[in-house]
């Protein structure tokens, strides 16, 4: 069983249901409003934990009611608190997402406390970082943080997966240094690379420039195809299952926290841990939510 220890968001979910994404000026009416946990950080953690890792989260949630709720949430999932701080005159971090009848989504993010986490606070719950076999980190939290936690972790001989979404035209160098596996979308790969993803070659030009930063593997999620892989001078597609989407929330974070649970921390096992990881994400995408689409370890054995 893997250790994993994610750094980054915590968001409530505010969900809204529509027929079709509404126009500029145009008021549509909902089929279903509902709240839910989310942040890309704290449903990766629930993905890992719920695939049977030992998890832990370094974070922080205001002292409001959005920060108690997820709290519970989190650990009701049995997931470690410890890294998780509660800070006063700041609200939890929250998220609005519209989904339509197609499953496609429009979100947008108010990071709160999110973007309160200081590298002092990652300092502070290290351990967590040196005891682990891997630790994620995104884009939805403070950077200075992320960066902090990517070093620690480098200098303990810990493996670091970056999800670098919301993507950044610019990611830091230091971060880049201490990322052992990068996984992007599409989108992410052309902001981060300026190749536009079009097929398995242009894939591997993108690969291929990642890899010059230092960044051993290389995944690229291509949607409802599944996820390209690059490692030692091999790649190839790893295939997604294919099923009717109704909500892609929280795909990609499913995706990564599976992942991270049955990867073997020297790589051999990759294309196993891809599929295993196409295979949570493919269950996510047939559910309603963030949170509470992630599937249970039982569900994809």
């Amino acid at each position: 069983m893997n250790k994993v220890t994610v750094i980054g968001s915590i968001n409530l979910d505010r969900t809204i249901r529509v027929k079709e994404m509404a126009k500029p000026g145009e008021t549509i009416h909902a089929s279903e409003v509902f709240s839910a946990g989310g942040g890309k950080g704290a449903n990766q953690a629930v993905a890992a934990k719920r695939s049977g890792a030992k998890t832990a989260f370094i974070g922080a949630v205001g002292n409001d009611d959005a920060g108690k709720t997820m709290r519970e949430l989190l650990g009701y999932e049995e997931i470690q608190l410890d890294g998780i701080a509660e800070l006063d005159k700041v609200a939890t971090g929250q998220a609005y997402i519209v989904v339509d009848e197609k499953g496609e989504n429009s979100i947008m993010i108010h990071a709160g406390a999110n973007g309160k986490i200081t590298p002092e606070h990652v300092v502070e719950h290290a351990d967590l970082i040196k005891e682990s076999d891997f630790v994620i980190a995104q884009f939805e939290s403070d950077l200075a943080s992320t960066i902090k936690a990517f070093e620690v972790a480098h200098q303990a001989g810990v493996k670091t997966i970056l999800n670098p979404a919301p993507a950044m035209r610019t990611v830091p160098e230091e971060l880049l240094k201490t990322t052992d596996v990068i996984a992007p979308n599409e989108t992410e790969t052309e902001i981060l690379t300026g190749i536009k993803v079009v097929d398995e070659e242009s894939m591997q030009k993108a690969a291929a420039k990642l890899h010059a930063l230092g960044i051993k593997v290389v995944l690229i999620t291509i949607g409802s195809k599944g996820s390209f892989y690059s490692v030692d001078g091999q790649s190839g597609i790893v295939p997604a299952f294919k099923v009717k989407a109704v909500d892609t929330t929280a795909a990609g974070d499913t995706f990564i926290g599976a992942l991270s649970t049955v990867l073997k921390p020297d790589f051999s096992n990759l294309v196993e841990a891809i599929t295993y990881g196409n295979k949570a994400s493919s269950l996510t995408v047939q559910r309603f939510g963030a949170q509470p689409s992630i599937p249970y370890k039982h569900e994809l054995n």
